[in-house]
């Protein structure tokens, strides 16, 4: 991975997964907040990575059985023009379970309340979800009216009909030899998630299959769900989107510019880029396109609301 734009710290992306993931996680203060709902004990754990205090911190919310490190290659580029808060929701990652909620609300809720606590009550954020994450943002960000300065989807689930429902994905023996289970993960990491065999190096099949290992939560009806779209209206904030041209859960180029479609009858001036050689996982695999992407929708949030 090029370094084009500021980095917060740097990062051997050729050093061992564990190794990258440590040297992130190490910049991060691990912090929990408590689950709605759930059974004692449980929380919602976090990584805060600090920033320069001049602006909203960001929010970074993965997808569905993911974690934070979904965002492993956004956070040290982001952490450089402000804070960054990125989550593991209920049910997955190292967080507390949350049961089997049968819509969003439940996991928005918890989302919530952790960024009303690590934040605080007057504070202003701008929040990006990622696939199933992108339904749960949405939906926090309307929670909050104008202390949301901006949502933006990055791939999110939540349009519907216009959601391309993959198949073939297959869940690996556990009593096969590693290489024979990361060959699995390579497999699905190819139909979902990565658009190109150079992109599916070892650092995101050990994410994958780390992730994959601690998911407790099934998120597929609700990302299906018209979630997204239904929380659109509600938000006061900004909005934006980012998509890979060659995300297979788009449906094809002309699906993805109707979600373009429909940000720009809630804002005709919202932000929308679809990125060339992105699949869905567009900040892992396009991760310098992805970030500039990002960080020239965070400016211009800004200079239309620069309260």
């Amino acid at each position: 991975m090029t370094q084009e734009i500021a980095t917060a710290f740097p990062v051997d992306w050729l050093a061992t997964p564990k190794d990258v993931i440590a040297t992130v996680a190490a910049r991060a203060e691990r912090l929990e907040t408590p689950i709605p709902g759930a059974k004692p004990g449980a929380t919602m754990v976090w990584h805060r990575w600090p920033g320069p205090d001049d602006g909203p911190p960001l929010v970074l919310v993965h997808g569905g059985w993911g974690s934070w490190t979904h965002w492993i290659k956004t956070v040290p580029v982001m952490a450089a023009r402000s804070s960054v808060l990125a989550c593991d929701l209920p049910g997955l990652g190292q967080s507390g379970g949350i049961g089997r909620p049968e819509t969003i609300l439940p996991v928005a809720e918890a989302l919530a309340i952790g960024i009303e606590t690590l934040i605080g009550p007057e504070r202003r954020y701008d929040i990006a979800g990622f696939s199933f994450g992108g339904i749960a943002a949405a939906h926090a960000a309307a929670l909050y009216g104008r202390r949301c300065r901006s949502f933006t989807a990055v791939g999110a689930a939540g349009f519907g009909d216009l959601h391309y429902i993959v198949g073939g994905i297959q869940v690996p023996d556990p009593r096969l030899a590693k290489a024979e289970i990361d060959a699995v993960h390579r497999s699905n990491l190819k139909i979902l998630m990565l658009a190109t065999d150079a992109a599916i190096d070892p650092l995101a099949i050990h994410i994958h299959r780390d992730n994959i290992s601690r998911g407790r939560f099934r998120s597929r009806r609700i990302s299906v769900s018209n979630g997204l779209v239904e929380a659109l209206p509600r938000i006061e904030g900004r909005i934006g989107g980012i998509w890979g041209a060659l995300d297979i859960t788009g449906n094809g180029l002309e699906a993805i510019e109707a979600r373009r479609d429909i940000f720009h009858r809630h804002q005709p001036d919202s932000p929308f880029d679809i990125i060339d050689g992105g699949g869905h996982w567009v900040m892992y695999e396009t991760p310098d396109a992805f970030n500039a992407t990002l960080a020239r929708h965070l400016a211009a949030h800004q200079a239309a609301d620069p309260a």
